[in-house]
């Protein structure tokens, strides 16, 4: 009995230092991507910015659009080399006919060789638009929810950062920072309304248009990527990224009529960002735009193209405490 009493004591012990260790590491972990111990790379900003995820659906006869509303904001963040963290106030012009929305997006580069980028996007109400020159319609029905992962694994390391340069603190080993890679992406798209998507008017110009209610689609596919940085005169950096991608798509469709259909067609994607950076001693200023264009098929004779874009102007105060 004692002899088992002690192997339970020294299975306990060890596994209360086993548990102690994996704390350690995580923490370690934590402190190495997150943690900034210079409190000179801590600053505080303000910003404006456009978010928007708008999409289309056409075919050989006609286009539709949707766009939200209320797609400026303004706000305040902390930046430090590592991390960046911006809280902003969506701007809201009256009471009606608003789009009710929830928009991140965050970027991280782990181990100089992993440059991973997730959003998330939910969106209720847009505003309708046609090719037949037919008034806009606003349809508070219309939803849509959008969520992806992107992972690119780059061949040589990451020298330059894309975060350091929006948190103001640009590397200036060199006039140029080119780097490529290869890497994955995975995405969930939808939308749905209580009716046809379509507006009302479409049907007085074509009687085979299809009224389609909802979409979900699934897809899962191969990028390439190529990142750079450019010094330039006057202490000011300029940036491009370039992102292609390709997968195969999962889509189910249902109509107005309650009917469904099923295909699996190929998706499209361009993600592309530039930004110019003016860099002093105590303040910063990053301009940036980033859009994301995807394309595939509804079935039933119809394209269907998203965008998803997001632009900012941030001024930056170095704390160097």
């Amino acid at each position: 009995m004692r002899r088992s009493y002690f192997l339970l004591v020294v299975v306990l012990l060890s596994f209360a230092f086993h548990a102690q260790g994996q704390r350690t590491k995580f923490r370690k972990a934590i402190d190495s991507l997150f943690i900034d111990h210079n409190p000179e790379n801590y600053s505080l900003r303000l910003f404006s910015n456009y978010k928007v995820k708008r999409f289309k659906i056409s075919n050989e006869d006609f286009k539709t659009r949707y766009v939200p509303k209320n797609r400026y904001g303004v706000g305040v963040g902390v930046a430090n080399s590592k991390v960046l963290l911006d809280l902003a106030i969506n701007i809201k012009n009256g009471k009606e006919e608003v789009t009710n929305r929830f928009d991140a997006q965050g970027t991280i580069i782990f181990k100089k060789r992993n440059y991973i980028n997730a959003y998330l996007q939910i969106y209720n109400g847009y505003n309708v638009k046609n090719s037949f020159d037919e008034p806009k319609e606003f349809r508070f029905d219309i939803k849509s929810r959008t969520v992806g992962f992107n992972h690119l694994y780059t061949f040589t390391d990451i020298e330059f950062s894309y975060s350091l340069l929006k948190a103001g603190l640009p590397t200036r080993n060199k006039d140029v920072y080119i780097t490529g890679g290869i890497g994955s992406f995975v995405m969930f798209d939808y939308f749905d309304s209580d009716g046809s998507i379509f507006p009302e008017s479409v049907g007085l110009y074509y009687e085979d248009v299809q009224g389609v209610k909802r979409y979900s689609g699934r897809a899962l596919g191969f990028l390439a990527g190529v990142m750079s940085a450019f010094i330039l005169p006057d202490n000011m950096i300029a940036t491009c990224n370039l992102m292609p991608g390709i997968a195969l798509m999962n889509n189910r469709v249902t109509l107005e009529d309650g009917s469904r259909s099923g295909s699996m067609p190929l998706l499209y994607k361009l993600d592309a960002s530039v930004a110019l950076s003016y860099n002093v001693k105590r303040f910063y200023i990053n301009l940036m735009y980033e859009t994301g264009i995807y394309a595939n098929s509804l079935d039933f004779g119809h394209n269907y193209k998203f965008n998803l874009s997001m632009a900012k102007l941030s001024f930056g105060y170095k704390l160097n405490m």
